[in-house]
């Protein structure tokens, strides 16, 4: 069903075009859905910006920015559908607001959320990728245009990380270091013939200059051309076979010196699927839930962004269980960028 969704707008614009329906007709409707997309994060950062400066006190602000997009996956297509379901985890009462760090969620000082980007509506336009991603990645900058909101952008598949890295690193001036959390390096120059695939997100992070260190944590599904990329790029990759022997370094890291910040990009399958079986790809001998926790508390650095992606309602089967790892992960993160 995702699929046939996913096919539907572009499948629209090739009837309209057929019809003989004028091109700058098309384009001039697919502005309209577009500015009024845009208008609607851009408010909604206003609004919550100016909550969280007249009540004073925070020099950091996590600000969730979902961006529910599947159809760049290579197997199935679920991923669409995690923003609201994380949100719901979050605040369903089975358990309490404050992080284990001892950050209030909410506090809006500590959380806010502006809403997701409408990826289904735009592409019901016809909107090409290339588009939408720019769009996704001017949202991401509404977000930190209200200062001192940062953005926890919530996937969707993997493919969002390359248009909201590019947003970071643009708005701020500057190339960041990036922690990636994955069973996958996601490096492939084009997987299937698809430069915007979710397992190609990190080689056009790299190939733009966006990151100046990229450090692969968890992975464990890995071709010759994943090894080639990564040593293209000067990728630092640590697969989960010698996990044990890096795993001090890995709960012991220091990043962000001399570039403008450091991006957390979390994919719910670095989990062990033991932790988290509601994924796409299902990946065995993965990270406990404790080893990520470990990792991201200990971590030195001032997070100025984070996404989490690539989990699955429609895999989650047993009682919500991912999503509830999905959302402490976000809580997780939020103590990490909130100051």
């Amino acid at each position: 069903m995702s699929s046939i969704i996913g096919r539907r707008g572009i499948h629209y614009v090739q009837k309209l075009k057929a019809a003989n329906i004028p091109t700058a007709l098309i384009e001039k409707g697919q502005n309209r859905v577009i500015d009024a997309s845009l208008t609607l994060i851009r408010e909604r950062a206003k609004l919550k910006g100016e909550l969280v400066r007249a009540l004073g006190g925070a020099v950091a602000s996590t600000s969730l920015l979902g961006v529910p997009l599947g159809h760049n996956s290579s197997f199935l297509q679920g991923p669409a559908f995690a923003p609201p379901r994380i949100r719901e985890a979050i605040w369903c009462g089975s358990t309490n607001s404050t992080t284990e760090e001892g950050k209030e969620l909410n506090d809006p000082r500590v959380l806010t959320d502006v809403g997701d980007v409408p990826v289904q509506e735009i592409r019901d336009c016809g909107v090409d990728d290339d588009r939408l991603m720019d769009v996704i990645s001017e949202s991401v900058k509404l977000v930190m245009e209200e200062d001192p909101l940062r953005p926890l952008v919530l996937g969707g598949d993997h493919s969002i990380s390359y248009p909201v890295v590019r947003a970071v690193s643009e708005k701020l001036g500057g190339p960041v270091d990036v922690l990636h959390l994955d069973a996958h390096p996601d490096i492939y120059h084009a997987f299937e013939g698809n430069k915007f695939s979710h397992a190609s997100s990190f080689a056009r992070i790299m190939e733009g200059g966006y990151a100046r260190r990229l450090l692969q944590v968890g992975i464990r599904s890995i071709t010759s051309e994943g090894r080639e990329q990564g040593k293209r790029f000067g990728v630092e990759q640590y697969e989960m076979r010698t996990f044990s022997r890096d795993r001090h370094f890995l709960e012991n890291l220091k990043l962000g010196e001399g570039v403008k910040g450091v991006y957390i990009s979390v994919d719910v399958d670095c989990l062990d699927p033991a932790f988290a079986p509601g994924v796409s790809h299902i990946e065995p001998g993965g990270l406990s839930f404790r080893d990520v926790l470990n990792i991201l508390h200990n971590l030195q650095a001032d997070v100025v962004a984070a996404d989490v992606v690539e989990f699955n309602p429609q895999r989650d089967t047993v009682d919500g269980m991912t999503a509830m790892v999905a959302a402490k992960l976000v809580r997780e993160l939020t103590a990490k960028i909130s100051k």
